[in-house]
């Protein structure tokens, strides 16, 4: 019986993530990494995973992506390979008043596939603050506001190189305010005013970061998925777009 796919799944290990900054990030991976190998061979090494990623780990981003699965492929002599990294990912953040800093962290992954038709994916999950502007409409003072999480999911155009701060940036733009891990007195005044003078349902923070991404010189397909987590309801609201339905609204 010919099997799908054969490989390790959940192999958590230190990896080293380029920055913008010129410098190199130290975060844990968790990753799968999978073949597809020929009805003449029964088997694989996993032994051969697990030196792959081993080879790899100190310098692994976007562009290594090509060379890595090729080379699995080679060593196992596998008609294709893929691989999935999730790690956090973390950018340093100052308090829009008070400059203090601190870290905020966002969960990313690279996916790739040797496969002609699945080129490499770069994901970001991005925390943001989103405000109800009805809420704000019908009350005499306040308005109910929410944590949100936007998800991007992007397929570089032509094999581009798209940095991570990138698409973290993209997105944090499109909320009502932007998180921050520390806050003094000053800044909660300030992203509690900014919010209330910039309310966002889930639809708008995705038609706005839909808008952004079709102007990206260098994004290619993209998804992006919005979860408002309500601070008034027990649901969370959501909102999602693909940009293969969207394309007749590209410039």
């Amino acid at each position: 019986m010919k099997l799908d796919a054969v490989g390790i799944n959940n192999f958590t290990c230190p990896v080293s993530i380029r920055e913008k900054t010129g410098a190199r990030q130290q975060t844990i991976a968790t990753i799968s990494l999978k073949a597809r190998m020929p009805r003449r061979l029964r088997g694989s090494c996993v032994s051969v995973f697990t030196d792959i990623l081993t080879m790899y780990s100190r310098d692994i981003h976007a562009r290594v992506f090509p060379e890595l699965l090729a080379n699995l492929r080679r060593q196992l002599q596998a008609e294709q390979a893929g691989m999935e990294m999730r790690f956090p990912y973390f950018l340093t953040r100052k308090a829009p008043v008070t400059g203090t800093a601190s870290l905020m962290e966002y969960q990313c992954s690279f996916r790739g596939s040797t496969a002609p038709s699945r080129q490499l994916l770069l994901k970001v999950e991005v925390p943001v603050t989103t405000l109800c502007p009805c809420s704000k409409e019908i009350s005499a003072a306040g308005a109910h506001n929410q944590r949100a999480e936007v998800c991007l999911l992007v397929e570089p155009k032509n094999n581009r190189f798209i940095w991570l701060e990138e698409l973290i940036e993209l997105v944090e733009s499109c909320g009502s305010c932007r998180l921050f891990a520390l806050l003094k007195r000053p800044d909660e005044k300030f992203v509690t005013e900014t919010a209330y003078n910039n309310p966002m349902f889930v639809e708008d923070v995705v038609r706005m970061a839909a808008q952004k991404a079709l102007a990206h010189p260098d994004i290619g397909w993209f998804s992006i998925g919005v979860e408002s987590f309500e601070s008034i309801h027990k649901h969370s609201a959501y909102a999602y777009v693909d940009s293969r339905d969207i394309q007749s609204l590209s410039p």
